[in-house]
């Protein structure tokens, strides 16, 4: 049985010490609320429910146990319960009835065997600090960005996550949101809705995060960005935006754009790159250029660079010749109308 009557007596004597020297008076409407620790006893079951005044728990932490179930009659009762703190037990799953909780702040499941959350965590809708952090998490709920409309925190590092619902692009006061060493594949895409994040932890998915989404700089609110040790190659250029930005972390990545040498110069630096880069002041790729626009630019219609053997950008001429040049009968074909727009065009790359 879950509750035994025959719990050791030191136990017993511990449970009536702490509700002497661990319990507060907090009044609200009138009634009397307590703080009961129990964290750090040994606990296989939790003690006779007598021992405590379940209805007037407003912290209850059962922390540091090794506690594999928690009765759902025990959640449905916690009525006043606004800190509930279970890490570090041998927990794999959570009652349903943890959506009784309607006062319920902070959420700590941290440490545990979860492969999920019950959906019914959704009903928790003042609840601002959630975190699951070392468990064999898989996948949120669905529509838990559309219920848990108070959340500030949401820490669910160190888990098995592919990806994030996209509903969490609707917890619009989240203020932190760490998702670090997970197999995230992406992000959604809509992330600009979440107007208050200041800090977001997206690090060490490894082999399993390539890509950003663009919205990522629309974050106007960021100020610490952490995308170290991933796949990624390429920020977005809207990082550029980020104004409030003071903490950028992306080592660990094969970045290509911005290249190391704008990163050596600092924040600032690369900021400014993907501003000039997001305005068209760098362009990178050869097959958005018109095959007119290469021609001006090494100079063929006037000849500047006549008797200049170069290579840029895949495109090899052995020598570049003033127009004249060009349309005698040896350069005549290459300006073809048929090699032009033929699919294997003489400018690309």
């Amino acid at each position: 049985m879950l509750y035994e009557n025959n719990h050791h007596e030191q136990v017993r004597m511990d449970m009536k010490k702490l509700r002497r020297s661990r319990s507060m008076g907090i009044k609200e409407a009138d009634q009397r609320l307590e703080i009961v620790d129990m964290s750090g006893m040994s606990l296989d079951s939790l003690p006779n429910p007598s021992l405590i005044h379940i209805g007037t728990i407003c912290k209850l932490d059962l922390s540091t146990n090794n506690l594999q179930i928690i009765p759902e009659s025990v959640i449905a009762r916690l009525l006043n319960l606004i800190v509930f703190d279970v890490h570090s037990n041998q927990l794999k799953s959570l009652p349903n009835s943890i959506g009784c909780l309607s006062k319920l702040k902070v959420l700590n499941v941290s440490g545990n065997l979860l492969e999920s959350l019950p959906k019914t965590i959704e009903n928790c809708r003042s609840l601002e600090d959630l975190s699951a952090n070392f468990n064999k998490i898989t996948k949120l709920p669905d529509t838990i960005g559309f219920e848990l409309v108070n959340l500030k925190k949401l820490s669910i590092n160190s888990n098995k996550l592919m990806f994030l619902p996209h509903s969490t692009s609707h917890l619009t006061n989240l203020r932190t949101l760490d998702v670090r060493l997970n197999c995230l594949r992406s992000l959604p895409d809509d992330l600009e809705n979440l107007i208050n994040l200041e800090v977001l932890n997206i690090s060490q998915n490894f082999q399993y995060l390539a890509t950003l989404p663009y919205s990522l700089g629309l974050l106007m609110s960021l100020v610490e960005l952490d995308v170290s040790y991933n796949k990624i190659t390429t920020l977005p250029d809207s990082l550029g935006c980020l104004r409030k930005l003071q903490k950028l972390s992306v080592e660990g990545n094969p970045l290509v754009s911005p290249p190391m040498e704008v990163f050596d110069q600092g924040l600032h630096a690369v900021k400014e790159y993907l501003s000039e880069k997001m305005n068209g002041a760098h362009r990178e790729s050869p097959k958005k250029k018109s095959w007119i626009g290469k021609i001006v630019k090494y100079g063929t219609f006037n000849g500047r660079r006549s008797g200049v053997h170069e290579e840029r950008e895949g495109f090899v001429m052995p020598k570049y010749l003033p127009i004249d040049g060009l349309a005698s009968p040896r350069y005549m074909g290459m300006f073809s109308p048929r090699r032009l727009f033929s699919p294997k065009t003489y400018f690309t790359r």
